[in-house]
């Protein structure tokens, strides 16, 4: 699917925000104005855009919250979240870039702005790891304590915490789920602040998540689920191979080897070159092809960034340990595996892990005919929730309201 842009890795990103607006984190009107000033594959050209709309409406939730209209600041501090979000997205291929700290700080800042309006049952949380915390949420169904089934929801490659709330915290908390969600090394404040960077061996990172939810008298210890959602498919699946307190866990998308995946995505002789032990070849190879593909462009840039890599050859070559490979047969609880029908990134991979399960699995192929067929579904989080949630409603034995 593709609206507002031709470009590929744009169209995408522009669907990807747009659907947020399903639940408050944007809206077509500004989106589709401020995508008409944005010029095709062009990095700067996309910051400028989404800043400029990103001020605006802060300027508008600012006015709002001191003329005492609550709702209305809330709204809008979401959407000014997003957009400040959006216009950061490119600008990895400059670490240094000043930008990447101030448009994520304005970002934070903006849905921290937002969640104090929401009221109470929107719980900032500190996950401890590795002699420092990892920052989160917990949304709660309600504030009576009482113990409700959980979801543990990470993102994945590119992914930031505020964003998370929308992919899945809303529909958890309306269908009287918990949802825990936070960012990890690799991603939003982490990578951006704290240098942390990403990491293959994810149960290291999702225990100490469990932990902390199920230090909670609000969590339902019998019922706790983990979802990782585009290269969160990989680490939830990797995370369940070893951590068995989890009693489901949803691929959204399935990953079953994040290497093969990205290094289908550069021209082959650019792989033999690397595997061959000639680097310089493969730089130039892919440098050449990223003049002509933003895809790849962000792509390479995204991983040498978030993997502390030293070169494009460098992160093709780290990416080999992101595999499920000997280790999918360790996954003991119940899996959904999702996959889309037009996923520009982990085309095939969906397959390939549900095979590999020994657990009891489902796998639900979305498709072009319900407008779903884009990476994790954007454009279609009605549709994803209802099978996501259907499924785990089912699995862990649960049929309840949202004030159940």
């Amino acid at each position: 699917m593709k609206v507002a842009f031709k470009d590929n890795s744009f169209a995408f990103e522009f669907v990807r925000n747009l659907g947020f607006m399903y639940y408050g984190g944007s809206d077509l009107g500004e989106m589709i104005a401020t995508a008409g000033q944005i010029e095709e594959g062009d990095f700067e050209s996309w910051f400028t855009g989404w800043d400029k709309l990103a001020h605006r409406i802060l300027s508008r939730a600012d006015a709002s919250l001191s003329a005492g209209h609550l709702e209305s600041a809330r709204e809008a501090y979401l959407r000014a979240s997003t957009y400040f979000r959006t216009a950061e997205f490119y600008l990895h291929g400059n670490p240094a870039d000043p930008r990447i700290l101030s448009e994520s700080r304005a970002s934070q800042k903006a849905y921290a702005d937002a969640a104090k309006l929401a009221g109470s049952t929107w719980e900032p949380a500190q996950i401890p790891y590795e002699g420092t915390t990892l920052p989160g949420y917990f949304y709660k169904v309600d504030d009576s304590g009482k113990p409700r089934p959980t979801l543990i929801f990470i993102g994945g490659f590119d992914s930031s915490l505020e964003e998370l709330f929308f992919f899945a915290g809303a529909a958890a908390v309306r269908r009287g789920y918990n949802c825990l969600t936070f960012d990890g090394p690799g991603q939003g404040a982490p990578i951006r602040e704290q240098k942390l960077l990403l990491r293959y061996d994810y149960e290291a990172v999702v225990t100490p998540a469990v932990d902390y939810a199920l230090r909670r008298p609000d969590v339902d210890s019998d019922n706790l689920a983990l979802m990782g959602m585009s290269l969160g498919g990989y680490f939830a699946a990797r995370a369940v191979a070893f951590e068995h307190r989890l009693r489901a866990a949803i691929f959204f998308d399935g990953v079953y080897d994040f290497g093969e995946s990205i290094r289908s995505m550069v021209p082959k002789e650019a792989i033999v070159a690397v595997d061959a032990g000639d680097a310089v070849h493969c730089e130039e190879i892919i440098q050449k092809r990223m003049l002509d593909d933003t895809n790849l462009r962000w792509a390479m840039t995204q991983g040498i960034w978030t993997f502390g890599a030293s070169s494009i050859s460098d992160f093709l070559t780290r990416i080999k340990q992101l595999s499920m490979t000997g280790i999918a047969k360790q996954i003991q609880c119940p899996c959904l595996v999702l996959e889309a029908e037009g996923d520009m990134f982990f085309s095939g991979q969906p397959q390939k892990i549900y095979d590999a399960l020994q657990a009891p699995k489902k796998l639900f192929k979305f498709t072009s005919e319900d407008g779903a067929e884009n990476h994790c579904q954007s454009g279609a989080l009605s549709f994803f929730h209802e099978v996501a949630f259907n499924w785990l409603d089912e699995t862990l034995g649960l049929h309840h309201d949202r004030n159940g």
